[in-house]
């Protein structure tokens, strides 16, 4: 067996195929028949008992042979038939990798081929105006230059040409869609220099041309279908519809919702097309359309541009929804501010007639849907016109808000007479269920307290006085949108009741910054502008009580309420009318100043100053008196000048009280002016035009002028004799003694008498 398999291999030097497979089979074959006498003899062996050592051994020898015989054909296969396997894949991979290469150049070739007849055949739909062709071919032969550009290996000097030459191809088919869409339609428009107006607008006309379409057709052109098919094929559709809905919205759409006068004019012109012009209406004479007029002009646009031009589907789309998208925003925003906006009523008896306006405005976005102009439920359009609940409370807010600040920033000289009699105008409002049970009640308590104490007519009246009539308005304001309040909605009603709330602050914030300087410069002003708050606080105190019964949740729960800011406005009348006083009364100080102390007065020159000097002050107070009389309350005039006149007084009496030598001239001076404020002093207190009403209160100088009694026996000192003043002392019991200590009373006595026993007597008396 050894020698068969040796001299197979020193004869041939490799092996062969068929040769390996016939000698394993053999081999197979020779290791059966060992196996099967192996197993004969193990039987024989251990199963029968029968002694065959001799058989055993030859039998091992001829499965030693066996065994070297299998490696020797092992080794073989792995040095010799191994390395040729190796050899043979390597040539199938380089006749692979060629084979590829081959496919590839294929390939590309085929691609040239694809892209020269899709030149070729656009060429010729180009020619016949088969434009939808053409674009789907240029889009093959766009496709085939993509390809090319893929491959690695395709770094070909053509390529950079067939890509110049597809964009010229390109441009050339766009260039001819853009003269065929110049020429289906046609704008006329008015020139850029030309500015913007109605009379610009109403040369503005769009033509929409039949091509070549048939008599009767009510679709869009066959030519003009195509043109669209073939710009959206190419990409450029979006672009030249939103140039187009950009002139639309502009010269055509916009100007028809901002101006009245202006219609559209639909004209149907045999052969030629349909064109829409714009024109105006001479009856038409209102500021603003409303939105019936404004819906049945943009409907008729849409319409007839749907029916002409948009009624084409690109994709799975129709090219009205295209156009939709692109103007519905800015149309319906241009629909609310400018005809919504101004169509919201100003009263809210007029809020159930606008539910015709919700109507119109559900009817228009229904058209605008049924011509896919309008994708979707909700729009803003819409719902503007739904809010009207909210929007009514804005724009009311806003227009109360804009009369109040009109009528803090007009002139407050223009006043009316308020008496304890005035009322303010409150609507009659019917009384709230609740509130029944509880005047019945009343009714009953009343008939049982007949001969009880009432409280007078006039109480918790205002006293008679003059306020801006401007004030007066602005509280009339105030009343009327609490009115708008009851019966609206929640929010409504919230946003009106904040809203006069807002009022009364605004008054607060701007009338004493607005008027600041006149404030300070002109008195009447001050005392107005002091009765002006009152007044406000006065009836602030009852307002929200009459309305909050009547107003919906939270606000009858106890938020409708202006008792919170009565405080303010009572301190900013009161500060504004004291910053006036303290005006007044520095300029009297200052007029005292002039006075040279009142010292010397025998003197010429000193004794003309002080004359001047009282003069003056009496003839400011007179002047205040003017100004003030009849505009301040009786109560308030006679304080204020009290104050006043008090001031002065003060001032004289610590002037005098300072001299440390009086002579009997100087005296007799200071008698003589001081006399003549105690004539003309209580002349300024003039609150009221009746005579005999005056008397009463210039008898009750005292009661508004501290120093008054003091000044009076000042004015008795400085004429009388040492026993008088005694008397007049009365042991610290008499009237000198209430208005002056004793040490003021011993220096009057040391200025103005001299030092004698009589004096000196006179100063122990005074204790």
């Amino acid at each position: 067996m050894a020698s068969f398999v040796t001299e197979v291999l020193a004869s041939s030097g490799k092996l062969e195929k068929e040769d390996l497979s016939s000698k394993i089979s053999k081999m197979s074959r020779k290791v059966e028949d060992t196996k099967e006498e192996l197993c004969d003899m193990i039987n024989k062996r251990y199963g029968d008992f029968l002694p065959s050592l001799q058989g055993s051994e030859e039998l091992m020898i001829q499965v030693d042979e066996v065994s070297k015989e299998m490696d020797t054909l092992k080794s073989c296969i792995e040095n010799e038939v191994q390395q040729n396997i190796h050899v043979a894949v390597a040539e199938y991979a380089k006749l692979k990798q060629h084979l590829e290469k081959n496919t590839i150049i294929i390939t590309m070739l085929g691609h040239l081929k694809q892209f020269h007849n899709a030149m070729e055949e656009f060429s010729k739909a180009l020619l016949e105006k088969n434009y939808v062709d053409a674009a789907s071919q240029l889009e093959r032969a766009r496709a085939s230059v993509e390809s090319l550009k893929g491959w690695k290996t395709s770094q070909l000097p053509m390529l950079y040409a067939l890509s110049s030459e597809l964009t010229v191809q390109r441009e050339n088919l766009i260039y001819h869609l853009g003269e065929e869409w110049k020429r289906l339609v046609i704008w006329r428009l008015p020139s850029s220099k030309e500015p913007a107006g109605l009379n610009s607008f109403l040369k503005v006309e769009l033509k929409l041309s039949h091509g070549f379409s048939k008599d009767g057709e009510t679709k869009p052109p066959a030519l003009l279908c195509c043109v669209l098919q073939a710009l959206a094929i190419q990409g450029d559709l979006p672009r030249k519809i939103k140039l187009f809905s950009q002139v639309l919205l502009k010269n055509m759409l916009k100007p028809l919702v901002v101006y009245p006068s202006l219609s559209v004019r639909v004209m149907q012109q045999q052969g030629e097309g349909t064109s829409l012009a714009l024109h105006c209406l001479e009856e038409s004479h209102e500021e603003r359309s409303t939105p019936s007029q404004v819906y049945t002009k943009l409907l008729l646009v849409l319409k007839t541009l749907h029916l002409h031009l948009l009624d084409v589907s690109i994709g799975d789309k129709k090219l009205s929804s295209l156009l939709g998208e692109l103007i519905w925003e800015d149309i319906s925003q241009c629909i609310i501010h400018e005809c919504l906006l101004y169509s919201i009523p100003t009263n809210s008896s007029q809020l159930e007639k606008y539910n015709t306006v919700i109507k119109e405005t559900e009817e228009f976005e229904k058209s605008l849907k049924e011509m896919q102009y309008l994708q979707g439920d909700s729009t803003d359009l819409l719902k503007y016109a739904r809010d009207v609940n909210c929007h009514f409370a804005s724009k009311k807010c806003k227009d109360v808000i804009v009369a109040a600040r009109k009528l803090m920033t007009s002139k407050m000289h223009n006043t009316v007479k308020i008496t304890p009699d005035s009322k303010l105008r409150l609507p009659k409002l019917p009384a709230p269920k609740s509130e029944v049970k509880v005047k019945q009640d009343t009714t009953k308590g009343e008939m049982r307290m007949e001969n009880t104490k009432q409280l007078s007519a006039w109480s918790l009246s205002l006293p008679a006085c003059c306020i801006s009539e401007s004030v007066q308005q602005l509280m009339e304001l105030a009343v009327n949108t609490l009115c708008e309040a009851i019966g609206g909605s929640t929010q409504c009603a919230l946003q009106l009741f904040f809203t006069v709330r807002n009022i009364f602050q605004l008054f607060h914030d701007v009338v004493p910054t607005y008027h600041k300087e006149n404030l300070l410069k002109f008195p009447h002003l001050a005392a107005i502008q002091h009765n002006n708050c009152m007044y406000l606080a006065h009836h602030l105190l009852t307002l929200g009580h009459h309305f909050r019964a009547h107003l919906p949740q939270p606000l009858n729960d106890g938020v409708a309420t202006f008792v919170d800011m009565i405080p303010g406005f009572r301190k900013l009348g009161t500060q504004c009318f004291l910053a006036q006083l303290n005006v007044q009364r520095a300029e009297l100080l200052e007029r005292l100043s002039t006075a040279h102390n009142f010292c010397n007065l025998d003197d010429e020159d000193n004794y003309i100053a002080a004359s001047k000097a009282v003069r003056q002050v009496i003839h400011q107070l007179k002047q205040l008196g003017t100004v003030w009389q009849d505009v301040l309350p009786v109560s308030i005039y006679c304080k204020a000048m009290g104050n006043l006149l008090n001031t002065a007084i003060a001032e004289i009496i610590a002037k005098i009280m300072m001299l440390e030598d009086i002579s009997s001239e100087d005296g007799e001076h200071l008698h003589t002016l001081c006399q003549t404020i105690i004539e003309e002093g209580p002349l300024v207190f003039i609150p009221l035009s009746e005579e005999n009403k005056n008397k009463k209160y210039q008898e009750e100088v005292p009661l508004y002028v501290k120093k008054w009694s003091t000044f009076k026996e000042l004015v008795i000192v400085l004429r009388a004799n040492l026993q008088e003043i005694v008397d007049r002392w009365a042991d610290g019991k008499g009237p000198l003694a209430l208005e002056f200590s004793s040490s003021e009373v011993k220096n009057l006595i040391r200025a103005l008498f001299q030092n004698t026993e009589r004096r000196a007597v006179a100063l122990t008396k005074i204790k």
